[in-house]
């Protein structure tokens, strides 16, 4: 029987402005069992304005990094948030620093997960966050989940 994920390829966004960063993600969703569809951005200019372009047809989410010129993850993340016609979108941060107050303040402003960037295993890392949202219909989960810790799974 075919599943959702055999018709439908899972549109990605990544906002990301190293651009080692935007291939290994990329050579690691080509590893995937899912099928994806890759969309980048390198600075949260081109965030907001492809969102705000395309908010009829939005990605299936969003993996955000914190560290970008023009808008920073934190700006970008408030603008999604506070907009209706974005604000439904699924935000991944993806950064490269993990520290406790920053999850607890992105987890408040409505980001779905936090995870470290780790180019160790990321294929793995990506497989595990796509079948979790999958799993769970891109519902938002309770702030104990917010961290994806890579050593856990």
């Amino acid at each position: 029987m075919a599943t959702a994920r055999d018709k439908c390829p899972v549109h990605i966004l990544l906002a990301d402005d190293d651009v080692d960063d935007r291939y290994f993600f990329d050579k690691a969703l080509g590893e995937l069992s899912i099928k994806t569809v890759l969309t980048t951005v390198s600075n949260g200019e081109q965030l907001i304005d492809f969102l705000h372009s395309n908010s009829g047809r939005l990605p299936d989410v969003l993996f955000l990094d914190l560290n970008m010129p023009r808008k920073n993850g934190f700006e970008c993340l408030d603008l999604i948030k506070s907009n209706q016609y974005i604000e439904s979108l699924p935000v991944i941060i993806y950064s490269t620093s993990l520290l406790m107050a920053v999850a607890d303040e992105l987890y408040k402003k409505g980001a779905h997960y936090y995870f470290q960037k780790d180019t160790s295993d990321l294929t793995k890392l990506l497989e595990y966050i796509l079948t979790l949202l999958e799993n769970n219909n891109y519902r938002r989960p309770e702030r104990e989940e917010f961290i994806i810790d890579f050593a856990a799974i």
